[in-house]
C-alpha cells in the first residue's frame, strides 16, 4: 500500500490552499520527523545554495535548522497553482543562539506525486536582521497558527 497524503492532485483553489497550511502547521512544529512524511522518499530540494535529497537528509537538515533558528514561526501563503504544482510565499521569524531576531523571506515551488506527497521542493529565502519590537508573528510556539492570526497579505509582508 502506497502513502498517501491528501489533499491530492490536481489541486482545486481549496485544496492547494489546505496542502499550503498543512504544510505551515507542520513545518511549524519543528518535528523533523513528522514533517519528513509530507515528502517522497526520495524528493529533491534545493534550499536557498544547499541540496537535500530524501527523508533522512531531510531530517537531517530540519534539525540543524531549528537547532540554529530559536523561536521559529512561519506564515505560507498560496501564490499560484496548477495540477500537481503549488507556489507559495512566506515568511518566518526567528532568532539565533546569541538573541539576534530576523525575519526570512521566501518562495518555494513544489512539486506532488499522484500520492499528494511532495517530490520537489526549490526555496528561495531572503534573511532580515530586525528588532525584537518589530517582530510580527505571535502565537504559542507550541501550536500552530491560529485561524485569527493575521496573513501575510494582511500584515503587508
Amino acid at each position: 500500500m502506497s502513502e498517501q497524503r491528501p489533499p491530492l492532485p490536481p489541486f482545486t483553489h481549496e485544496t492547494a490552499t489546505q496542502k499550503v497550511r498543512a504544510a505551515e502547521d507542520g513545518w511549524n512544529s519543528r518535528n523533523p520527523e513528522r514533517v519528513s512524511l509530507a515528502y517522497t522518499a526520495d524528493s529533491h530540494w534545493r534550499n536557498r545554495a544547499e541540496f537535500v535529497q530524501g527523508r533522512d537528509a531531510i531530517v537531517a537538515f530540519l534539525t540543524r535548522k531549528w537547532n540554529r533558528e530559536l523561536e521559529y514561526r512561519l506564515i505560507k501563503e498560496l501564490w499560484a497553482f496548477t495540477g500537481n504544482r503549488i507556489a507559495v510565499r512566506f515568511a518566518y521569524e526567528y532568532h539565533d543562539d546569541s538573541g539576534n531576531w530576523f525575519r526570512a523571506y521566501g518562495n518555494e515551488n513544489w512539486e506532488f506525486d499522484e500520492n499528494g506527497l511532495m517530490r520537489t521542493r526549490f526555496a528561495c529565502i531572503n534573511d532580515l536582521p530586525i528588532k525584537e519590537s518589530e517582530r510580527k508573528f505571535f502565537w504559542d510556539r507550541s501550536a500552530p497558527r491560529p485561524s485569527a492570526h493575521a496573513s501575510l497579505s494582511e500584515l503587508g509582508l
